[in-house]
């Protein structure tokens, strides 16, 4: 949406009663905020940062069934985790895809004792996870994701046929499985598209970044976004999905809770041609020597690795630490020793807090990935409930955005229009299946708006069918002109994001809109010339272009690691 059209419907929703405000627009936040909308509710959604710039940009990248939840017995999240899972392959395929996986495995029988004791509740995790638990756990993986399956069963191999197929991973091994779960290309912008989406289906619904809770007194919550705008509105429900700032955000409506204790997890992506080439397109969901479970994959030509989980509580200050760089470095080190890894090879780094329930669980990968949304009542002074969305994992968002819509739809005596089940997501809608349909639409598109069939496939794979509105923009650039470095990118298309994507800063653009910063090795050259674009289309001053490449020069240099 344009930066004229959000301020449009903010201004027509100043002074006036919403039916439901959300706080936080991540993937839970967005999620929600589509499907009320679908339903004709009248929203507003609000964040402090940009859509999607806190936790939900900060994910494995993984769209899964959870396999190691079947050890702590979490069967129902199991199950709605792979129906989830095979959904979104089905209504998001510009971005999410089938990902082989194989766990490589080091002993035939180990950790079923274990594995018994932290299904009946024992705070300890196995150290080993044999063939016969593997087997057991792969048997129930494939029957918990029967439902829309898309995908091939699991197999089991023994160690010579195990290393034939994947050359260099170590001999310790004695046998290895293969199953499919999905990777997700960009999850940032499919968070974005939600919240597209959800505006496309109503009118009256709007969104607000970058913007602060001033006050909430007498049932009015005041607002100020960076600009300046100031927006007052009457909610009848309160939703708090602001991930692990709830208990904050708690705080400020003035119901202090302690609901959230999140773990960090922290990821990087490696510039290592060898080890992409022989991942092959495939994951491998390992044990690290102190039996947490990690993973490598191939990510836009990078190897992606992942992730720490250890306890944190300060989602504004997290990072990547250099003893999590170490312990991810080692682990890769143990499973492919042929292999030499180093720091000089991270190309990106990113952290995120998962925001899970409190726990007195001793071991983080413990704490259950489950979803809850508990819900602090209305009282004198606040005549609004406030239902505070807890926990949940990146995959089931549309599902707990389901079950919370339904119990809000309840509330406010509104009955559901439509389920989002088979609601494809933004540029997931009428994508063309198959090589020679996606070339039949290419061929169509590049007719239409000039461009070259080839370029229009680049763009196809990068936004889906939104592809077609990127490549039929005319402003003051052409496809031609190229940013100098990233040359797959256009100028045009960075102005197409800018005047049509609820941009506020440079940062927005690179990290979060496209995949230039996590990807295409952003330079500055290439930084100064996106921050062109967004200099000319949003009519910032001089100082301004200057405040903003700093701002996002210092990000990525100090929290990223990007080398630019």
């Amino acid at each position: 949406m344009t930066p004229d059209a959000v301020r449009r419907r903010l201004s027509a929703l100043d002074g006036t009663e919403v039916e439901v405000v959300i706080l936080g627009a991540g993937v839970n936040g967005a999620g929600l905020f589509r499907d009320l909308c679908l339903q004709g509710v009248r929203c507003l959604l609000v964040d402090k940062g940009d859509i999607g710039s806190g936790t939900s940009a900060a994910p494995s990248r993984l769209i899964h069934g959870g396999l190691k939840y079947l050890e702590t017995g979490e069967f129902g999240l199991v199950a709605q985790s792979t129906l989830e899972r095979n959904l979104l392959l089905r209504n998001a395929p510009h971005c999410v895809a089938p990902l082989p996986t194989v766990i490589p495995i080091f002993s035939w029988s180990k950790g079923v004792g274990a594995a018994l004791r932290t299904f009946l509740g024992s705070t300890t995790a196995p150290r080993s996870r044999g063939a016969l638990l593997v087997k057991i756990g792969l048997a129930l993986y494939d029957f918990y994701g029967s439902r829309h399956r898309s995908m091939p069963r699991h197999r089991l191999v023994g160690r010579a046929k195990a290393l034939r197929e994947m050359p260099g991973l170590t001999s310790a091994i004695v046998a290895a499985g293969t199953y499919h779960d999905a990777w997700i290309s960009r999850p940032e912008r499919l968070v974005h598209e939600l919240v597209e989406d959800g505006l496309a289906a109503e009118p009256e619904a709007s969104v607000a970044t970058y913007t602060r809770l001033v006050s909430a007194e007498g049932g009015t919550l005041l607002f100020e976004t960076r600009g300046g705008q100031r927006v007052a509105v009457r909610p009848q429900i309160v939703v708090n999905a602001a991930g692990p700032w709830i208990d904050q955000v708690n705080a400020a409506l003035g119901v202090p809770s302690h609901l959230i204790g999140g773990t960090k997890g922290s990821h990087i992506l490696l510039d290592h041609p060898e080890l992409v080439r022989r991942l092959a397109g495939r994951m491998i969901y390992f044990e690290a020597d102190d039996g947490r479970i990690c993973l490598v994959f191939p990510y836009l030509g990078r190897a992606l690795v992942g992730s720490t989980d250890i306890p944190a509580d300060d989602p504004d200050a997290v990072r990547a630490e250099d003893e999590e760089i170490d312990y991810l470095l080692a682990s890769l080190c143990s499973l492919v020793p042929g292999l030499a890894f180093s720091r000089d090879q991270i190309a990106y780094a990113y952290s995120g807090i998962r925001p899970l329930p409190s726990s007195k669980a001793s071991v983080p990968g413990l704490i259950s990935r489950d979803h809850s949304a508990p819900v602090t009542e209305a009282e004198p002074g606040r005549p609004f409930p406030i239902v505070s969305l807890v926990g949940g994992k990146w995959t089931t968002f549309r599902g707990f955005a389901e079950e919370v819509a339904d119990s809000l739809l309840g509330r406010l005596g509104r009955a559901r229009r439509i389920s989002t089940r088979e609601v494809a997501i933004g540029g997931g809608r009428d994508l063309p299946q198959g090589a020679e349909a996606r070339a039949r639409w290419a061929a169509e598109v590049a007719q239409a708006t000039g461009l070259g069939p080839g370029r229009i496939q680049e763009l196809l794979a990068r936004y889906g069918t939104t592809a077609r509105a990127v490549a039929g923009h005319r402003g003051d650039w052409s496809d031609a002109d190229r940013l100098p470095d990233a040359t797959s990118y256009s100028m045009s298309e960075i102005d197409w994001i800018v005047r049509n994507e609820t941009v506020v800063h440079l940062a927005d653009i690179v990290l979060r809109r496209t995949s230039l910063a996590i990807a295409e090795g952003l330079t500055r050259r290439d930084l100064e010339a996106v921050a062109t674009v967004a200099t000319n289309t949003l009519g910032w001053s001089e100082d301004r272009r200057i405040e903003e490449l700093t701002a996002a020069s210092a990000h990525l240099l100090q929290v990223n690691r990007a080398k630019l």
